[in-house]
């Protein structure tokens, strides 16, 4: 082979691997903080749709993934095909509850007002039941309600009452909630409740009878205002955003602008606590978090939203083992970071408010 083909042929198998290395980035972006983003989901949303802020998302047991947005977040220019006369071309805001499959189609898309029940002012937290019905709230003022719908967005329950608030301590009524999960061994409802009280309360998921509720460090909560910003307060500080259950029993609860997640029995007995960038203040830093799919669940993954990050941290020693994120409107990038969820095979999903208004996968590298 002479000089001229072998530089040929260098420059050949120099271009085969380019092409090889953008085909493996296809739909992704470059791994941080062990995540990269997949730009190929979700697909583009049907009927001219667009969405508002993102506020709650989860994942059902089929790696489905269920967002809740706020239709009324959408501006003129977002949502000129709806204007009366029309603007534009495009578009039209998209239903409240939006179900995608694991590919990132839609599936089903409900929700607003409607017979026999309350709807939200300002939507905020969904959660799905191993049944797979769908648990909705919102965090308005008027806000004091949570719904349980069919996946097909048929009303089964309510509980709580719109505008109707009894403080932290009330048995029957809440204080604009956060945030719910389930406890399908117990047949329990957890509920970080929330913007306006200061607490965990848990009901019977079925009749949505009370049974228990707790404050900080499992004492009794209080509606004293405290300030904010402060990992050693003796209470909640608004928002409390967000439960979540591991598999051994503990209940992790984000006492977001305290920049921390206080660790309870089921039973609401404190356990511990971990402290998260503790000179945020803005937001707070503890938004949500979700646990690591492997058995032991060794890690969870934390959304920061004033930062906007994803902080990877040990579950038993609340040690922060790396993170991924900043601010900005690039793919992979957050504004702001709200809510997170976790499918089978470790993806994580992220929901955005203030002007991010979208909802991201990454996948684990």
């Amino acid at each position: 082979m002479n000089r001229t083909n072998r530089l040929a042929a260098a420059l050949a198998l120099a271009a085969l691997g380019a092409l090889v290395a953008a085909c493996a980035q296809m739909g992704g972006r470059e791994a941080s903080g062990g995540f990269a983003v997949d730009t190929s989901w979700p697909k583009p949303l049907p009927n001219n749709w667009i969405l508002g802020q993102v506020a709650g998302i989860a994942v059902d047991s089929r790696d489905h993934v269920w967002i809740i947005h706020r239709p009324k977040t959408l501006i003129d220019e977002e949502k000129g095909a709806a204007l009366d006369p029309k603007r534009a071309k495009c578009c039209v805001p998209a239903p409240a509850v939006i179900e995608f499959d694991a590919d990132g189609s839609v599936l089903h898309a409900w929700g607003g007002p409607g017979q026999g029940y309350e709807w939200f002012e300002n939507e905020h937290g969904i959660t799905v039941d191993p049944q797979g019905n769908v648990w909705v709230g919102g965090n308005d003022p008027k806000d004091h309600q949570l719904l349980k719908f069919t996946p097909e967005g048929k009303f089964l329950m309510q509980i709580g009452k719109q505008g109707q608030t009894g403080g932290s301590n009330s048995t029957t009524l809440l204080g604009r909630p956060a945030h719910m999960e389930i406890d399908a061994g117990a047949n329990e409802l957890y509920v970080a409740d929330g913007y306006g009280n200061k607490r965990v309360i848990v009901f019977d998921a079925t009749t949505g009878a009370y049974k228990r509720h707790w404050g900080a460090y499992g004492n009794v909560p209080s509606d004293d205002k405290l300030p904010m910003y402060n990992p050693s307060s003796p209470q909640f500080t608004n928002p409390v955003h967000c439960v979540r259950l591991s598999k051994d029993g503990l209940v992790y609860v984000c006492d977001r602008a305290n920049n921390r997640v206080q660790v309870f029995g089921r039973d609401g007995k404190f356990v511990k606590q971990f402290v998260f960038e503790e000179a945020s203040r803005s937001s707070g830093s503890a938004f949500d978090l979700v646990f690591s799919n492997d058995p032991q669940q060794k890690v969870f993954y934390l959304a920061d939203g004033t930062n906007d990050q994803v902080i990877t941290v040990e579950r038993e020693s609340g040690k922060v083992v790396t993170s991924f994120g900043r601010p900005g409107r690039f793919a992979g990038e957050f504004l702001v970071l709200h809510n997170i969820g976790i499918d089978s095979k470790g993806n994580l999903y992220t929901s955005e408010v203030a002007t991010g208004k979208r909802v991201q996968k990454f996948r684990p590298q």
